[in-house]
């Protein structure tokens, strides 16, 4: 069990659980712990309590999401159901920015209509993890005035479901997307276009991320970039927008601070944890990393971007 400072706040998840089959450059994983609500909860639950809310098959080996109870992460919004859990199976070659899908099974995923629990529904925090955006409003529905809400999107929502994609943009504080979703959603190719587009629709904050070209947060009065971490290697870039996410909402929840110094910091943070994720296949990497490795990490990206301000010698 994980311990939380004391000013740490519940953070609710509601998203994916899956298994994954993914073969990159350096190795393949088949049956490996996947989606985007566990990817969230294992970089998130460092930082503070995480309540995770979405569903899987009778066929899902629980004891895959055991680590995860281990360091506090509440199962009591897991849904098991009668049916085949979702599956994913994709295919890195050596542009790890983009996987080739190679089949996708949604099973019980199809049907999942979220439903929060009632000691969930106080949670200050709200992750509204990649799903149907017709979904994600219906969890805001059943949630008590939390203080931050935070979407994902991805390019089959934009294309399928870009009415309540919009409508959903009314309704949350902040969006993560990437750089081509943030095109796709605008139609601007300038990212600075784009996240003005975004924030004249209702955030506060627009989170672009740009993989291992680093992340960019727009608000309406500033711009702020921490650049990705310089890894030797990277075996398994599944889940790495998640676990930024879960190390930015984590961040937020542990120090209760929504002051744009600490948003900046959290983007760093994210930036630090999606930088572990990608070392080892599957949550592999996020359970076995101390918050020691995750504040050293998070000074060397200090260091990145540090320079002298002086120029006069």
């Amino acid at each position: 069990m994980s311990s939380f400072p004391s000013t740490a706040s519940q953070v609710l998840v509601v998203g994916s659980v899956a298994l994954d089959s993914v073969e990159t450059p350096f190795g393949k994983a088949d049956d490996v712990l996947g989606g985007s609500g566990t990817y969230f909860s294992s970089s998130a639950s460092h930082f503070a309590p995480v309540q995770l809310v979405g569903v899987v098959g009778d066929d899902y080996p629980i004891e895959l999401l055991q680590p995860l109870a281990a360091r506090g992460v509440d199962l009591a919004g897991l849904e098991k159901v009668s049916g085949s859990s979702f599956r994913w199976r994709g295919r890195y070659r050596h542009d790890l920015n983009s996987a080739e899908t190679l089949e996708t099974h949604l099973g019980v995923f199809s049907n999942f209509r979220p439903n929060i629990p009632d000691q969930f529904r106080k949670a200050p925090f709200v992750f509204l993890a990649n799903i149907d955006p017709r979904l994600q409003l219906q969890v805001l529905e059943q949630v008590e005035k939390p203080r931050l809400v935070a979407c994902d999107t991805m390019n089959f929502w934009i294309e399928s479901r870009r009415p309540e994609l919009i409508e959903l943009l009314g309704h949350v504080d902040l969006i993560t997307l990437n750089d081509g979703e943030a095109r796709q959603l605008t139609e601007h190719s300038n990212l600075v276009q784009a996240a003005r587009w975004i924030l004249d629709k209702g955030p506060k904050h627009v989170l672009i991320k740009k993989g291992e070209h680093g992340a960019f947060m727009f608000t309406r009065d500033s711009v702020f970039f921490a650049p990705a971490y310089p890894l030797e290697s990277v075996f398994d870039p599944t889940g790495a927008g998640d676990s930024f996410a879960g190390g930015f909402i984590g961040s937020l929840a542990a120090s209760g601070d929504l002051s744009d110094a600490s948003m900046r910091r959290a983007v760093v943070v994210g930036s630090a944890m999606g930088s572990f994720a990608v070392e080892k296949f599957s949550n592999g990497r996020l359970l076995e990393i101390t918050r020691a490795d995750i504040d050293a990490r998070v000074r060397e990206f200090r260091q990145l971007v540090a320079f002298d301000e002086d120029f006069s010698a």
